[in-house]
């Protein structure tokens, strides 16, 4: 089997995190615990996870000048993810989180996604040469939409499989949608795809069925516990999930993209696809953090092989 070649067109941010007794009020000092700061940003985290899975993981990301950026240039040569794409600008940081998070495990998240947002369509073009060679090219959006859409589009323009992870979510334009090959929302992005609330009642394969009527070719569904709902011109299937002792689900959904995307551009049917993405979501969800969360191939590789076993043994 060839190396499979995947583009990722995205984020990075750092992550600082404090534990505090309760979340503080305005004008208030007080005492944290527990700090850590480290590797984000859904782009970063999906190159990092496909590159893990044995595929050749490029990255289209903009840090800034400073010395946060060194955590990423740090992060890709020990991941083996190519930068070549990665650029640097002095007109904004680069990105960051600041994330408090009380005895409950309640928290409040501010966000600077700083130099991700100088991210244009002029700067997927760079890549175009890239891009042309992928397998796969994967877009999320924590970048501004031109750029994802853009993704998209050059994806489709030089015969890669496309797909768009739409968090977070936002309502996008129809027309972006002509481009995707695989849009993969949660079932809370998928309501907000569509100017819904995220907790609206309506049934997720009705929306997602609304979704393909505005010109998503397929669509698929993370349902968290339930697995993943995949809609087709030619399927309508549930993909069960594995049933795991949960930890931290933050790094589920960029591991299930990842598996996915691996998954698709080593030759498999959309079927196997979802099943080895919900693998490597199922075990992202047993370790805490987002990036030592993400699994390694062999791991990944035996477990499927049991769920075919016993998870999905009567399924279609």
């Amino acid at each position: 089997m060839t190396t499979p070649i995947i583009t990722v067109v995205g984020s990075f941010a750092v992550g600082l995190t404090m534990r505090a007794p309760k979340l503080p009020i305005f004008g208030e000092t007080m005492l944290g615990t527990d700090f850590d700061m480290g590797p984000g940003g859904k782009g970063s985290n999906q190159a990092v996870a496909t590159a893990r899975l044995g595929a050749k993981s490029s990255l289209l990301a903009i840090l800034g000048t400073d010395k946060l950026a060194g955590i990423a240039t740090d992060l890709y040569a020990a991941e083996g993810v190519d930068t070549t794409l990665v650029t640097e600008r002095s007109e904004r940081p680069t990105g960051v989180g600041i994330i408090i998070l009380n005895d409950k495990g309640e928290n409040f998240i501010i966000l600077d996604m700083g130099a991700n947002e100088l991210m244009d369509a002029r700067s997927v073009d760079a890549g175009d040469a890239r891009i042309a060679t992928s397998d796969v090219v994967m877009a999320v959006l924590e970048v501004p939409v031109e750029a994802a859409a853009r993704a998209m589009e050059l994806g489709r323009k030089h015969g890669a499989r496309t797909i768009l992870n739409p968090a977070p979510a936002k309502p996008l334009p129809d027309a972006i949608f002509a481009s995707v090959d695989y849009l993969t929302p949660n079932e809370s992005e998928l309501r907000i795809l569509l100017g819904l609330s995220p907790d609206d009642p309506r049934s997720s394969r009705e929306l997602a069925q609304e979704l393909r009527r505005r010109g998503v070719r397929n669509v698929v569904v993370t349902l968290g516990r339930t697995g993943a709902l995949i809609l087709t011109d030619d399927l309508d299937v549930t993909v069960p999930a594995l049933t795991v002792d949960v930890v931290d689900t933050t790094g589920a959904g960029d591991a299930f993209n990842s598996g996915f995307a691996v998954a698709l551009a080593e030759g498999r049917d959309i079927v196997e696809a979802v099943r080895f993405g919900v693998v490597c979501g199922g075990i992202a969800c047993t370790r805490l953090g987002v990036v030592p969360s993400l699994p390694q191939r062999a791991h990944v590789d035996a477990l499927y092989q049991e769920a075919i076993k016993t998870v999905w043994r009567d399924s279609p």
